[in-house]
């Protein structure tokens, strides 16, 4: 399954608008209000994020940074783990984000911020403490 989310990840930073697909970000009812994003990881750029964070409200349990594309891309991808295939074959699923966006919905990310391209860390079960990723490259 991670290939395949992956796959479609890499396809999708390239291609997104400020909109998923053909419904416009603002249309989804994101789980953090707009007052309650707090200035934690400023700087980073963008990101793309899975809805089951930003509008469902789970934790980021998996993260990685590939290559950039663009300035403004921080090469972070943040996951919350329970994404099928199917979930990340609808654009909708995802969009672009600035990474302090995330960083408020989850801080445990925060101390791996800095990490250099081709990371990859998943959270430790019934943890909220990430371990490098070895067997699994972006």
């Amino acid at each position: 399954m991670r290939t395949t989310v992956i796959s479609l990840l890499l396809l999708f930073h390239i291609t997104a608008p400020a909109f998923c697909a053909d419904k416009p970000i603002m249309e989804k009812q994101f789980k953090l209000k707009k007052e309650q994003i707090k200035p934690l990881a400023l700087g980073y750029g963008g990101c793309i994020a899975s809805d089951k964070i930003t509008v469902e409200g789970l934790p980021v349990r998996f993260m990685y940074r590939e290559k950039i594309d663009n300035p403004q891309d921080s090469g972070w991808r943040f996951l919350s783990g329970t994404e099928s295939d199917e979930y990340m074959d609808n654009p909708n699923n995802h969009a672009v984000y600035d990474v302090n966006t995330i960083a408020n919905y989850d801080q445990s990310i925060l101390p791996l911020l800095k990490s250099p391209i081709g990371s990859v860390f998943e959270k430790v079960p019934g943890s909220n403490t990430f371990k490098k990723v070895t067997d699994w490259h972006p």
